[in-house]
C-alpha cells in the first residue's frame, strides 16, 4: 500500500461521450497538455477503435506525452486490443485499459455470454493485451452489480493473465459510500493475488454520489481513481477530478493521503475544458465555480473581513483563481496584457499574442473595464477556435418593430461568403444566413443560452448552441461583447465540430 493516490483523467475518453462534448484534435492535445501540467498520472486518450479521428488523437497525445501514461480504451477482443496498442505504442510509458462486463444482467443481455464464457474472454484478451504491453489495466464493467464470488474470480483471472491495474467501475452510479468502499475491502482482502495489482475507482454520478464513492473506495484499498476535469461524462458525468484532489489535499486529518495534483493549476485546466467542450460549470459547482469563493450573506461577510478561514476551508489561490478583478483597461500596453496572461496561466506564440492583444484593445475601446473574466473568454473564445474551418468575418443586424435583416460574412476555407436573409429576431436572421452560406441538416435544439462573463450593461456575452444532426449533438460556444456576434460564433463553432464528428462511429458498447 502507498498513501499516494494515482489519478486517471479519461476527460479524453470518458468525458468526450457526452453528448456535444466532442473535440478535435487540436482540441485534445491542448487538453491532454494541461492534464500534464495539472500533474495528472495516467491520461485515457480515447477509444482507439471507435473511429480513425480517435485513432490518431490517441496516437497524437501519446507522441506528445512527456510523463503521464497514456491509455486507450479497448473491449474484450482482440482487434480492439491491437488498435489500442498501435495507438499507444508510441507513448514513453503506454496502457491498454481492455474491459468486459462482469454483472448478471450485463452479461445475459448486453454480451449474451454465460459466465464462463466472461472468464474465458478475460483469460483471452488480458493475455494478449499483456503480450503487447507491459502496463495492462482490467474493468469489470458494472462491478457493483456484479455476484461478489464471480467478481473475485474475475479480478484473480485478469491479475493471473497480467493486469496490473484493477478497475472496479460504478457504471452506472447505484453505489453508495459504505456499499462501495465495502466491495473494494472485500475483493482486495479475498483475492489471492491481490497484493499484485493496483485497484482503481470509476464511479458516475446519477445519485451525486460520485466523489463521496471514490473516497470511500480509497479509504477501503483503492490507489487509483479514475475521473474527468469538471466531472464532464455520460449521463450525469463522472467524479470530478478538482473535488477528489481537493478533497484530499484539504482533509488529509481524516484521509492521510496525497496525490501529484498541482493544484494552482485546476482553474486553467477548468476553463480550457469549458472553452473547448461548450460545457459551462455552474456557477455554485465546487471548487471551480463561479460562486465557489464568493460571499455575499452579511454574516458571512463580516467573518471573511476578520478571517477568512472562518468561511473558506481553502484559498482561491491554492487552486489557481486570480484574487484581482480590475486589472487591464484601454491604456494598457502589451508588457502589462503578456505579464496579466501569464498570471492567468496562458503561453502564447508571438502571432497568436499579437492576435489576442488586437482583439484585448478592441475590446477595451468598447468596455470601460476589462476583467480577468473579460481575458479568459476573450484567449479561450479566439485563440482556441482559430483552427475552424469556417471562421466569422463580419457581421450586420437590422432590427425593430418589423422583421428583423441580417448580412452576414462567413470565411469558409479561406474563401469569403457573404449572405442577406430576414428572420423572426435578430438571432433568427443570423442563424437563417449561416444556413445560406453552409447548408447542412443540422438542427438547433432548444439550448440557446446567453451569460454574462461579468457585470454591468457593458459586459461581454458568451453563447452557448446545440446542434443535432442524425443522432449526433455538438455544442458549440463564442464570446464577444455583441451577444448577436457572440451567437454567430457559437452556432459556427458547433456547425465546425459536427463536420469533424460526421465521420465518427461509436463502438457498440463503452466502459465506465
Amino acid at each position: 500500500m502507498t498513501d499516494t493516490i494515482l489519478i486517471f483523467d479519461t476527460t479524453l475518453r470518458d468525458g468526450e461521450q457526452s453528448p456535444g462534448c466532442s473535440m478535435n484534435l487540436e482540441e485534445k492535445l491542448k487538453v491532454a497538455a494541461q492534464l500534464e501540467a495539472m500533474g495528472v498520472d495516467i491520461i485515457e486518450a480515447g477509444f482507439a477503435i471507435a473511429s480513425e479521428g480517435d485513432f490518431e488523437a490517441v496516437s497524437e497525445v501519446a507522441k506528445q506525452a512527456d510523463k503521464a501514461v497514456i491509455a486507450s480504451l479497448a473491449r474484450a477482443a482482440i482487434g480492439d486490443i491491437d488498435r489500442a496498442w498501435e495507438a499507444v505504442k508510441h507513448a514513453r510509458r503506454p496502457r491498454i485499459h481492455t474491459f468486459i462486463a462482469t454483472s448478471p444482467l450485463h452479461m445475459r443481455v448486453k454480451l449474451n455470454k454465460t459466465p464462463e464464457e466472461v472468464i474465458e474472454a478475460i483469460e483471452r484478451t488480458v493475455g494478449h493485451a499483456r503480450n503487447l504491453c507491459e502496463d495492462v489495466e482490467w474493468s469489470g464493467e458494472d462491478a457493483t452489480r456484479s455476484d461478489p464470488d464471480f467478481l473475485a474470480r474475475a479480478i484473480e483471472t485478469a491479475i493471473k493473465c497480467g493486469a496490473r491495474t484493477i478497475n472496479l467501475p460504478d457504471t452506472v452510479g447505484y453505489a453508495t459510500p459504505e456499499t462501495y468502499g465495502a466491495m473494494f475491502k472485500d475483493m482486495i482482502g479475498r483475492v489471492p493475488n491481490a497484493d499484485k495489482a493496483v485497484f482503481s475507482t470509476h464511479c458516475h454520478n446519477d445519485l451525486g454520489l460520485a466523489v463521496a464513492n471514490t473516497l470511500a473506495a480509497v479509504m477501503g484499498g483503492a490507489r487509483q481513481v479514475e475521473s474527468t476535469i469538471n466531472g464532464i461524462g455520460e449521463r450525469a458525468g463522472n467524479a470530478s477530478v478538482e473535488e477528489i484532489a481537493m478533497a484530499i489535499k484539504v482533509r488529509g486529518d481524516v484521509m492521510p493521503f496525497r496525490t501529484n495534483v498541482v493544484s494552482t493549476e485546476i482553474m486553467k485546466s477548468s476553463r480550457l475544458v469549458q472553452a473547448v467542450t461548450g460545457f459551462q460549470v455552474q456557477p455554485n459547482k465546487a471548487i471551480v465555480g463561479a460562486n465557489a469563493f464568493a460571499h455575499e450573506s452579511g454574516i458571512h461577510q463580516d467573518g471573511m473581513l476578520k478571517d477568512s478561514s472562518t468561511y473558506e476551508i481553502m484559498t482561491p489561490e491554492s487552486v489557481g483563481v486570480s484574487t484581482s478583478n480590475l486589472v487591464m483597461g484601454k491604456h494598457s500596453g502589451r508588457a502589462a496584457f503578456r505579464s496579466k496572461l501569464e498570471a492567468l496561466g496562458y503561453e502564447l506564440g508571438d502571432n497568436a499574442f499579437q492576435d489576442a492583444f488586437v482583439r484585448f484593445k478592441a475590446l477595451a475601446d468598447a468596455k470601460k473595464a476589462v476583467f480577468d473574466e473579460d481575458i479568459v473568454a476573450l484567449v479561450d473564445d479566439e485563440v482556441l477556435r482559430g483552427h475552424d474551418a469556417i471562421q466569422v468575418k463580419d457581421v450586420e443586424i437590422h432590427c425593430g418593430t418589423g422583421p428583423a435583416r441580417a448580412i452576414l460574412t462567413l470565411e469558409i476555407d479561406g474563401v469569403e461568403k457573404t449572405a442577406a436573409t430576414r428572420g423572426n429576431g435578430p438571432v433568427d436572421a443570423l442563424f437563417n444566413a449561416i444556413r445560406t452560406i453552409v447548408p447542412h441538416e443540422a438542427s438547433m435544439m432548444d439550448r440557446y443560452e446567453v451569460h454574462a462573463v461579468t457585470g454591468g450593461t457593458d459586459a461581454q456575452a458568451e453563447v452557448s448552441v446545440v446542434l443535432s444532426e442524425n443522432g449526433r449533438t455538438t455544442r458549440g460556444t463564442g464570446a464577444h461583447h455583441d451577444t448577436m456576434v457572440a451567437s454567430v460564433r457559437a452556432y459556427t463553432n458547433a456547425l465546425n465540430k459536427m463536420l469533424v464528428k460526421r465521420g465518427k462511429r461509436a463502438p457498440d458498447a463503452m466502459a465506465g
